[in-house]
């Protein structure tokens, strides 16, 4: 289970990288008239996703590498990484960890966005439920899920209420 902290500290590092990402569009869609929506439910997704590295990394030193869970589970890490990198892409400077509504923005309907409505959100449901089994660490993968389809009700709709504003 020696890979484990280094598949922890990986995300960690991506989850980091997006911040920089995240921090340059922010910067971009305040220069051009943006508007953040819902600026109140941020902290609680930080510290929620904060938690999910922190207790996936702690849960699994109590627990043993099962292949047979792991291996799929890694597969699912892997391609949660894959889909929110091609939504960051895709969405460009548009694409940020906060809820941002840039005036006269056309709604983006390529990539991934062409086939449901919040792919970001797959991936992060994807990996909140994968990354924690990788290491067994269930119990953090369950509070997480819990946790995180309460945030993701008031993140989807205040995302939606801000896409309708590009009318």
């Amino acid at each position: 289970m020696r890979f484990y902290p280094a598949l922890i500290a990986a995300v960690a590092a991506e989850r980091l990288a997006e911040l920089v990402v995240a921090k340059r569009n922010l910067e971009w869609s305040k220069a051009n008239g943006g508007k953040e929506f819902g600026a109140g439910h941020y902290p609680v997704m930080v510290a929620l996703h904060t938690g999910l590295l922190a207790g996936a990394a702690l849960e699994s030193r109590r627990r043993r590498f099962t292949p047979a869970l792991g291996g799929p589970m890694l597969a699912v890490t892997l391609a949660a990484q894959l889909l929110r990198w091609w939504c960051i892409t895709t969405l460009g400077p548009q694409w940020n960890t906060r809820v941002v509504v840039v005036p006269g923005a056309m709604r983006v309907v390529a990539g991934p966005y062409r086939l449901i409505p919040h792919p970001n959100y797959v991936a992060v449901v994807a990996e909140g439920v994968a990354l924690p089994l990788v290491g067994g660490a269930w119990r953090t993968a369950l509070v997480f899920t819990v946790a995180n389809a309460l945030l993701l009700r008031t993140r989807i709709r205040v995302e939606n209420d801000a896409l309708r504003s590009l009318r």
